[in-house]
Order: structure tokens, then C-alpha cells, then sequence
């Protein structure tokens, strides 16, 4: 299978007013689908400067209208905030009215912060996904839903909206350990992971020895880039950008005196350079690092992460048009 090449933003606020941030999100998105990525995928994050697309499907139906080519979707609907049924008809809205550029990524979030705040018990989490999957994907495929669980209780409920792609959209999975991997294989869902390339490795491996689908499913690495004219440039713009993002993904952890347990993000973006979740320099350097990391890890699919922090418009673009030019053409040859 040909390599493709994704883009996965948190959709952290900056210092702009929230018109002109989500226009200039937009105008980047729209050259995204201009230099060929596959699929935008955005995050779902509540009350905290991490993630303003607080309503995916509200920031995916802009996307829609703006974009041509590009597929999009959420990484991830945070499940155990939404009543199955209404997230059902938005999927299929989405897809409707994109003609089938919906991808749907699902999880049951990160943050027991975020969910403790819709009055959600975080030790439900799992329970409530499970239940709300199954409701969802039996409203998209079978017209009709039918269900008795501990949270939730249908009968005969008819479904008028169906989805475009038959029999449902592209299924993600936001993969953080080799059990995850054995979920999302054993659902028949690609996955996106954000870590190390052993890491990856270990992941894609797993997902493999589990899957008995058709097809070839996505395995997805995660990068932060910063490309520029001099290496120097690159890593003085993404230093200062990625010490604004780091700022919002803890802001609402420190608020509550606590810090996450699953994931690690250390406070300077050399430390993700240095164990490889950061690519940051000149074109050259980018596609060198990243023809290694792939033919390493086992990933299939390269997704980007061109907007965080405090990065302009102007420097993410000037990535995104290096990255275009020099790099995607030399992976894909490899």
C-alpha cells in the first residue's frame, strides 16, 4: 500500500481572537488538501486552552465547505460525553454533506478532569464507550436500533439518517500501548500513535498478530514538524511553539494539582527530538529522519503536526510547503 500522509491538530488556542484563530486554522486546512494529505484529524478537548474544537462536528462542517479533496474527522469523539443516537445522525450529516470524506476516530478520552466537568464518572468511561460504540455503529448499519446495556435502553428506534459511505465511515483509534492496538484491530479500526518508534513498532505488531479483517489497515505515526530555510530556524520557531502548546496541554491538569499518568510530554521540544516524536530542520534532514523512522517502525501512515502553540500562519505554511515539495515526493518513492 502506497504511503499517505495525514495531519493531526490538538486545535490549541493561541494569543490571536478566536475569529481570526479559527480563520486562519481554516486557510490552513485549506492547504492541506491543496498539497495532498489524506485526512485532517482534530482532537476533542472541554474547558481547557489545549483544544478549542470542543464541538467537532461544528468545526468539521466548516472544514467541509472549505475543502475539496481532503478527508477530516475527529481523533477522537470522546464517547461518554455524547447520547449515542445524536452522535449517530451528526456522523451521518457529516458524511452526507461532505459526499464521504468523514473518517470517525472514537475513544473514551484522556482527561477524567474533562468528563468529570459534564458530571461523567471517569471509572465509567470504559463501560460507556463500549455501550455507545456498539449503539452507533448499530444505527449506522442496520436502520434501526435495538439495545439493553447498563447505561442505555432502545427499542425499535427507527434511523432515518444513514451514513454516505457504506456500510459506515473510516474507523480511528488514538492507540497509547500495545493492549489498545489489540482493541482497535479486533474492531477493524486504523490507528494514529503519537511515540516513540520502538514504541510504534511494538504497537503495529501487536495490531497485526490480532487483525482477521479484509484490507490493509492505516498504521498511523505522529510527529511534530517544523521545517524551514536553515536548521537553526526550525528548531528557534518550534522551541518557542511547542513551550506555548506544552503550556495548554497541562494548564488544566496544574489547575487541579494533578498531572496525567498515561501519557509524558516533557517541557522542551529537544527532548522530543531527541527520542523522535519531534522532526524539526531543513527539508533534507526531515526526510531523512522520517525514511528511518518509517521503514523502522512498521507505520504505514505519516501524520503531521504542523499548527501548535503560539506557530503563525506564515511559518506553518512555509512547513507545510516544504514538506509538500521536498519530502512527501521522496517518502513516496521510498
Amino acid at each position: 500500500m502506497a504511503l499517505e500522509f495525514g495531519i493531526f491538530d490538538h486545535v490549541d488556542r493561541s494569543d490571536l481572537a478566536l475569529p481570526e484563530f479559527y480563520e486562519n486554522r481554516l486557510k490552513l486546512i485549506e492547504a492541506y488538501d491543496r498539497s495532498g494529505f489524506r485526512t485532517y484529524h482534530c482532537a476533542e478537548h472541554h474547558f481547557t486552552p489545549l483544544g478549542m474544537a470542543a464541538s467537532p462536528s461544528v468545526f468539521l462542517s466548516a472544514i467541509a465547505q472549505r475543502t475539496k479533496a481532503l478527508r477530516f474527522g475527529p481523533l477522537v469523539y470522546t464517547l461518554a460525553l455524547y447520547h449515542p443516537l445524536r452522535l449517530a445522525e451528526e456522523i451521518c450529516m457529516l458524511d452526507q454533506m461532505s459526499r464521504g470524506r468523514l473518517d470517525v476516530g472514537v475513544g473514551k478520552g484522556i482527561s477524567p478532569i474533562e468528563v468529570g466537568y459534564y458530571g461523567i464518572d471517569y471509572k465509567n468511561a470504559d463501560k460507556l464507550f463500549a455501550e455507545s460504540f456498539a449503539i452507533v455503529m448499530q444505527a449506522l448499519t442496520k436502520g434501526k436500533v435495538d439495545f439493553e446495556g447498563e447505561f442505555f435502553k432502545f427499542k425499535d428506534v427507527p434511523f432515518e439518517l444513514r451514513p454516505y459511505q457504506q456500510p459506515h465511515p473510516p474507523l480511528w483509534y488514538g492507540v497509547v500501548n500495545p493492549d489498545s492496538a489489540e482493541r482497535a484491530a479486533r474492531a477493524g479500526m486504523n490507528f494514529i500513535s503519537n511515540s516513540t518508534v520502538a514504541a510504534v513498532k511494538a504497537k503495529a505488531e501487536r495490531y497485526r498478530a490480532t487483525y482477521k479483517g479484509a484490507g490493509t489497515p492505516k498504521f498511523g505515526m505522529n510527529r511534530y514538524m517544523v521545517l524551514a530555510d536553515s536548521e537553526a530556524e526550525a528548531l528557534a520557531i518550534g522551541r518557542r511553539a511547542y513551550r506555548g502548546w506544552h503550556t495548554s496541554f497541562h494548564a488544566l491538569w496544574k489547575r487541579h494539582n494533578t498531572m496525567p499518568n498515561n501519557v509524558v510530554y516533557p517541557p522542551e521540544l529537544d527532548d522530543q527530538i531527541a527520542d523522535g516524536r519531534a522532526v524539526v530542520g531543513t527539508p533534507d534532514k526531515v526526510r531523512d529522519i522520517l525514511k528511518a523512522q518509517l521503514a523502522e517502525s512498521g507505520a504505514n501512515y505519516m501524520v503531521c503536526r504542523f499548527a501548535f502553540g503560539d506557530l503563525s500562519l506564515a511559518e506553518s505554511l512555509r512547513s507545510v510547503e516544504l514538506f509538500s515539495e521536498h519530502v512527501m515526493p521522496a517518502l513516496r518513492a521510498e
